[in-house]
């Protein structure tokens, strides 16, 4: 639920941590160090050598929901930019790793199903680094080019927004997958339900990181666009990405459970509509249908799915 109270710059720093906790990773990604006391935001801010208002701006944006920045000159760039820098060392090289050994901890070397889920969980974290990796080799060295007055011209925001996916539903399938299919001794299950936690929590820093990115950040780029007088950016971007999906129902039809089991056995398109005697058009139907229903997009996920629910035994799935 969003805070609703507007924060000024004269605020004491420790009132907006009080309302927010979640803050105190963004205090690090702005580079303001703890031990404030009862200094204000911008006395806090100046100390730190950090701009005051657009650190407001993101405070703002994620407590309580305030979005009106497209028109907003007073947007500092160059802040955003590190701050969004240090946000994605953050997560790569501390939260994807805890998360990771929180998990390994949580698991027997000899549980099979332990083992898939560390996979689709290492499916997972290539798939962030890769989101993240291409913002700090294409998009950050192009804002950057832009703020010391050498626009590139083969590059431009909406050729970002095109490549500004969804990297949530990885993670969402991964919640899932622990919830309903791994019961476990009680000490197993503390641990894992403390990992959960961690899991659900960043899920919700992910989806900040982006909406910062779609409604503070893009907007601001293409404003550097416009006073570069690069005429050929578009004015419309994507709309917010990491949308959560919806519940889905999991009850399948006797034909999507062969297709899932031929999918877990390794089968190709051409290979299952020729197994059960239909059309590929029809077998890439099936395959819509299933991700629709079970919101499992993965071959990892289907073979989780396909074990837990006895369609194969695990002794028949090449791990």
């Amino acid at each position: 639920m969003k805070n609703l109270k507007m924060y000024e710059a004269t605020d004491k720093m420790i009132t907006l941590i009080k309302d927010n906790y979640n803050l105190l990773q963004a205090l690090g990604s702005f580079g303001i160090k703890l031990g404030f006391g009862d200094k204000t935001v911008r006395e806090t801010c100046e100390l730190n050598r950090v701009d005051t208002y657009t650190f407001l701006a993101v405070v703002n944006f994620t407590m309580n929901g305030y979005t009106n920045y497209d028109e907003d000159s007073q947007i500092d760039i160059r802040t955003l930019l590190r701050y969004l820098e240090a946000s994605h060392t953050y997560f790569l090289d501390y939260q994807l790793p805890s998360i990771r050994r929180q998990l390994a901890e949580s698991f027997n070397e000899q549980d099979s199903l332990g083992h898939l889920i560390m996979k689709f969980y290492d499916g997972y974290a290539r798939e962030i680094q890769r989101h993240m990796k291409y913002e700090e080799k294409t998009l950050f060295p192009y804002v950057t080019a832009l703020l010391d007055g050498r626009p590139m011209n083969n590059y431009n925001v909406e050729t970002f927004s095109k490549h500004h996916e969804a990297t949530d539903k990885a993670l969402r399938e991964l919640k899932l997958m622990i919830i309903k299919y791994l019961p476990s001794d009680p000490q197993s299950n503390n641990k894992l339900t403390a990992t959960l936690y961690d899991i659900y929590n960043n899920e919700e820093w992910l989806m900040q990181h982006a909406e910062v990115e779609d409604h503070i950040f893009v907007p601001a780029i293409r404003r550097l666009e416009e006073e570069t007088k690069q005429n050929d950016v578009t004015k419309n971007i994507s709309t917010m990405v990491f949308k959560n999906g919806q519940d889905a129902n999991e009850t399948l039809s006797d034909r999507e459970r062969d297709v899932i089991i031929a999918l877990v056995q390794g089968m190709s398109n051409k290979e299952i509509a020729d197994h059960l005697c239909i059309s590929v058009n029809t077998v890439i139907t099936h395959r819509r249908n299933i991700a629709r229903k079970l919101q499992i997009h993965s071959p990892a996920g289907l073979t989780i799915y396909a074990i837990v629910n006895g369609l194969v035994d695990i002794s028949s799935v090449k791990l």
